[in-house]
């Protein structure tokens, strides 16, 4: 007996072990999932930063080694500064007399402003410049009147959910008095609709301002303004309110900084784009719904999308914005240039100029009407297409949206009315049937029947209202753009597909390519001319043959033409409509050592002339930003070296981005073109 008891202890004894290591065991697994769930939360700090530029972007390689050396002609030509701007250098500072903001202030300036991350962006700087020039107390502009509507976050209100409030405030305090809220008296009257009211018009004159607005504001110590259009202060001002400019400058490059999360990510993408240690080339397409419409350009896609574009078009009719008429030959249109150019455009133009498949391209925008069909041909000519989706993970962005509101599930289905539903019934309960009935009566048509681009357009001539996800992504957008402007402005190679929007005005694009010639004119920015593409890219396609040298060098040559000459068609095309799309030379100086350090002295056929012509008249650079400048140019080849023709076969050019066979022998093949081409330049630089 008492062996089966010290038996039966020893069983109980071993159950209990065993339960304790079952125990354990589910305590181990719970508190390892727990570190998972961690770790998966917090992905944006730790090992998530080492690990960034391998799960979240891998570039793939086409040419295994075939990195150019950064000292190779070739290499300069691609990516490499343009020398005519190494001496241009951004200077927004006050030049003569200006004094600080009166103390003595007119009164309270309130501005609300409607559009897109252009039109927001103009608008802001100038309603900075008409508080100055009214000497009034500006409120901080409101930019989103409703974000409950929109289920945005309550954290971020107006002005703050884009741009942080406190640098715009610190940045301009020599310049404007600026105040969060306006008095609560004020705001009482406000909300009462007790104070003037203005919609100002487009590019208003300062004359508007000054005998308009100012005597009411004076009387009532508040003026509303409402900015829908864009900027509402002439582009180009007297010459005697040249400080203005200045402040303009000061405004968009220095106050002007994107709330603190939205910069955040767009630094990370940028640093995951450097990562690989390659330069890469953003590209803007342009290509938005309003722009096809207003110029016409619905024929280019031949699918329901023409019926949108059309109906917008008929809208912009209808409301007087576009003077022409309802249906426009597309292909005219395009042959002139005033239809964006379309990725396989662009593309095409990049491969002929030299870059190679496995050049990253980062594709920037907020819209690209089409989606990714439109953006196909460009992924199969290039492999490392990116854009802010493939760079950064869902958490990441839904972090800068905030806290934001659950919208409702799907739409209600409509109930029907009291005489449909007895029709209906009668129609189930006839009796006996001889003959065919007549069809039942129309089913209704639910909401989500017809919801998207693809239903209304069959249905109705109206548009629908947007639903409140729509008006949430707009908003959104606003936070995509200013991520894209932060990596356009800094990429090493841009070039736009259309700088234009859809009032005919200089877009996003515009400003990107604004902000570059003021920050750091010397990075390579192709403003191509869209006419001259076209012609040669339809050049290109109706050739039965490969394409030659000849057409290889004629699309090198305008692209490298563009460097200098669409700086000049800038200055006489965009400037008049937006100042921040061509800020020279009121906010930039020349450096004095350029004249002495640059390369050879100037030839007759040298680009002087229409670098004058592009930038006007430089004053030179205070003596301090000499004496502390640390990028003096480096005395190099000629610059006839850099830029001179170069020979790329056809076979290169042809290859597919994803076409990876062979890639040993077509390695060698590229490392002796490449020998070729620098030795080819070199050559023709001694003759």
């Amino acid at each position: 007996m008492r062996a089966i008891a010290v038996k039966g202890e020893a069983k109980m004894v071993m159950t209990s072990r065993m339960k304790l290591f079952g125990l354990l065991g589910l305590f181990l697994s719970a508190f390892s999932l727990s570190i998972h769930f961690l770790l998966a939360k917090y992905t944006e700090n730790g090992i998530f930063e080492k690990q960034s530029s391998v799960t979240v972007f891998s570039w793939r390689p086409i040419f295994e080694n075939a990195d150019l050396p950064r000292s190779s002609a070739l290499y300069r030509r691609l990516w490499g500064p343009v020398p005519q701007f190494l001496s241009l250098h951004p200077h927004a500072n006050p030049r003569g007399h200006y004094a600080a903001p009166s103390l003595q202030s007119t009164g309270f300036l309130f501005v609300r402003i409607q559009g897109g991350f252009h039109e927001i962006r103009t608008a802001i700087c100038d309603a900075v410049v008409v508080a100055r020039l009214l000497n009034a107390t500006l409120v901080v502009p409101e930019i989103l009147s409703t974000t409950s509507s929109k289920g945005i976050s309550p954290e971020f209100k107006s002005f703050a959910y884009l741009y942080n409030e406190d640098q715009f405030m610190v940045a301009l305090a020599k310049d404007v008095d600026i105040v969060k809220t306006l008095p609560k008296n004020l705001k009482e009257a406000r909300r009462k609709k007790a104070i003037p009211i203005y919609r100002v018009p487009h590019s208003a004159s300062p004359h508007f301002y000054l005998h308009q607005v100012l005597p009411m504001l004076r009387k009532h110590s508040v003026v509303e303004l409402i900015v829908s259009d864009g900027g509402c202060l002439k582009a180009i001002l007297p010459p005697h309110l040249e400080e203005y400019q200045r402040l303009r400058c000061r405004v968009a490059y220095h106050a002007l900084r994107f709330r603190q999360e939205v910069q955040e990510l767009a630094v990370q993408i940028l640093n995951r784009l450097r990562a690989s240690r390659r330069s890469f080339i953003a590209y803007e397409p342009g290509i938005t719904r309003d722009a096809l419409a207003y110029h016409g350009c619905a024929e280019l896609y031949q699918d329901v999308h023409t019926e949108l574009i059309q109906h917008k078009r008929w809208w912009m009719v209808k409301r007087g914005i576009v003077k022409g008429k309802l249906s426009v030959n597309s292909q005219k249109q395009r042959l002139n240039g005033f239809c964006p150019l379309m990725p396989e455009e662009v593309g095409i133009a990049l491969r002929a100029y030299g870059y190679q498949p496995d050049t990253i391209i980062y594709i920037s925008g907020g819209e690209v009407f089409g989606g990714q069909r439109i953006l196909t041909p460009i992924h199969a000519m290039f492999a490392n297409v990116v854009d802010r989706t493939s760079l950064s993970t869902t958490c990441e962005l839904s972090k800068i949206y905030g806290r934001e509101a659950n919208l409702m599930g799907g739409p209600r289905r409509p109930s029907l009315s009291v005489t449909e539903e007895r029709k209906l019934q009668s129609w189930k309960t006839l009796g006996p049937r001889p003959r065919p009935l007549p069809p039942p009566p129309a089913r209704p048509k639910y909401p989500y029947n017809i919801e998207g681009w693809w239903g209304w357009v069959a249905e109705s001539d109206n548009e629908p209202d947007s639903t409140v996800a729509e008006l949430r992504t707009n908003a959104h957008r606003l936070l995509w753009e200013a991520i894209d402007y932060v990596i356009c402005t800094e990429a090493d190679v841009f070039i736009s597909g259309f700088d234009l929007d859809g009032k005919g005005r200089p877009n996003f694009a515009s400003l990107v390519m604004g902000h570059r010639i003021y920050q750091s004119a010397a990075y390579v920015t192709y403003r191509p001319d869209r006419k001259e593409i076209v012609k040669l890219v339809d050049e290109f396609r109706n050739s039965p043959h490969q394409p030659n040298r000849t057409w290889l060098s004629s699309v090198r040559r305008h692209l490298r033409k563009t460097l200098l000459n669409g700086v000049t068609e800038a200055s006489a095309k965009s400037k008049p409509s937006s100042f921040l799309s061509h800020p020279i030379p009121e906010c930039s100086c020349s450096r004095s050592y350029s004249a002495a350090t640059l390369h050879a002295p100037p030839s007759p056929s040298s680009h002087s002339t229409p670098l004058e012509a592009a930038l006007g008249v430089l004053s030179s650079c205070p003596a301090w930003m000499d004496s502390n400048s640390n990028s003096q140019p480096q005395e190099s080849e000629k610059e006839e070296d850099v830029y001179n023709e170069d020979a790329i076969s056809s076979g290169v050019f042809f290859r597919s981005a994803s076409d990876n066979h062979e890639a040993g022998r077509e390695e060698t093949s590229y490392k002796e073109e490449t020998l070729s081409e620098e030795q080819e330049e070199l050559e023709s630089g001694e003759r």
